[in-house]
């Protein structure tokens, strides 16, 4: 093995343990690639050019433009109320089910997804929307805010998605391919999740509490199918004008931002939900989030580069080769690998990390880039509901605010058998790659 590679190899393991300590992600990828290239070429000039016109190249594309116009779109949409109109309606489609609170939780936010790729967002919406819609039901704490925790996934598995847009600029795959993609595996995930809580609701009630609501309120329905239809009406024309365009060929991903994002805002206005001030907040938060992401994909940029430069790519393809363990040991080891850092770090970072490192193995192997892509986003979102870290875990936990008697470990309590589900639906898309590429 030779100097170049040695450096590469040790890059990978200050970089875990910068990150571990603290270290902002992309500040660590970004130090470790000059460094890296420095010690590889023996100039710091070279490593310094090299990395700017990395940093050039890395979010130069049209395509990048997607990104904040997304990320515009998902925050007006959860300043215009949608996500309580959706769940406000699968609740009373559901609300004669033992559980039905926790699969109008789930129904609600595969809606919200369709026109928000953000999993934060759902997650922060439906904790002020329906944990305490459950908890007036009765439905145990663990059980209610594990369902938001969740169903929360859905908003990064079913199209428009972030991740799936970042996945498709590192493996540089079509993101409108991508969102096609994963249409089947995020409604079976949402089915996956309504089953299990139909049998949790069966054989462990006392985890999910609850109650079927009296004959008399049956009787009585919340809302007539013509106040359904009302509220729904925002969703659908929304969701028919993005996704409906994209697929028909209409607009590309980055049109498609564009005309989400207006449709989005004309929503808002008309709802009066957007005053001067939440309008400002939200152009804030969007600069702020689409900053931190293009920023993440600079650094990833760089630093695939220097592993390039260093040889650690070539090194690992040719060792998944000549071992013999062929795809399936490659992928085996991929999905482990994930899981464990979903532990300690966010979807994008270890997105970032990965797919600079297997992406020359799995062409080597003409893997199908598209349903790995996938395979990738469902193990990464796990790591949205493991602990310690568990993003989605402490979103919930900040929106519910110091006050409230749900602790930390309440909420991983709650939302461990959908991480098991959750795990169930990866190994079903593993085992039958169909599921992503049916409709392509």
């Amino acid at each position: 093995m030779n100097e170049p590679t040695l450096i590469g190899l040790a890059s990978v393991a200050v970089m875990l343990v910068l990150i571990y300590a603290g270290m902002h992600v992309g500040i660590a990828l970004s130090l470790l690639s000059f460094v890296g290239v420095w010690m590889i070429r023996g100039d710091a000039t070279v490593a310094a050019n090299l990395l700017a016109l990395a940093a050039s190249d890395a979010i130069s594309d049209y395509v990048f433009g997607v990104v904040p116009l997304f990320v515009l779109m998902g925050l007006l949409v959860a300043v215009a109320d949608i996500g309580k109109d959706s769940f406000e309606v699968a609740n009373q489609i559901f609300r004669r089910v033992w559980g039905g609170l926790g699969i109008a939780t789930v129904a609600a936010n595969a809606v919200f997804a369709a026109i928000t790729g953000i999993s934060i967002a759902s997650a922060a919406v439906f904790t002020k929307v329906a944990v305490p819609e459950m908890l007036r039901h009765g439905y145990s704490p663990r059980f209610a805010v594990g369902v938001v925790a969740g169903s929360s996934v859905l908003g990064m598995l079913i199209p428009p998605s972030l991740l799936l847009i970042l996945y498709g600029v590192l493996t540089e795959k079509s993101v409108g391919d991508l969102f096609v993609a994963g249409i089947i595996p995020g409604i079976v995930l949402a089915i996956a999740y309504s089953v299990g809580i139909l049998l949790m609701g069966r054989f462990t009630p006392g985890f999910v509490g609850g109650r079927i609501v009296s004959d008399t309120e049956q009787a009585a329905p919340l809302m007539s199918v013509a106040d359904m239809a009302v509220r729904m009406l925002p969703v659908v024309a929304l969701v028919v004008l993005v996704l409906g365009g994209l697929y028909a060929g209409l607009f590309t991903p980055t049109e498609a931002g564009a005309v989400g994002a207006a449709g989005a805002l004309v929503l808002a206005i008309i709802k009066r939900k957007l005053k001067g001030a939440a309008l400002w907040q939200v152009l804030v938060e969007t600069g702020r989030i689409t900053a931190s992401i293009c920023f993440l994909i600079i650094a990833a940029q760089l630093y695939s580069r220097m592993l390039a430069v260093s040889g650690v790519t070539e090194l690992l393809r040719a060792l998944t080769v000549s071992t013999g363990l062929g795809f399936p040991g490659l992928l085996t080891i991929f999905v482990l690998v994930v899981l464990l850092l979903g532990a300690i770090l966010d979807s994008s970072s270890i997105m970032l990390i990965t797919i600079p490192l297997v992406l020359p193995a799995l062409v080597s192997f003409n893997v199908d880039l598209i349903w790995f892509g996938i395979v990738t986003l469902l193990a990464v979102e796990i790591g949205l509901l493991t602990p310690p870290f568990g993003i989605a875990v402490f979103v919930i936990k900040a929106t519910l605010g110091n006050s409230s008697p749900i602790t930390l470990n309440d909420i991983f309590a709650g939302a461990l058998p959908f991480t098991a589900i959750m795990l169930g639906v990866l190994l079903l898309v593993i085992a039958f790659p169909w599921l992503a590429t049916a409709l392509l």
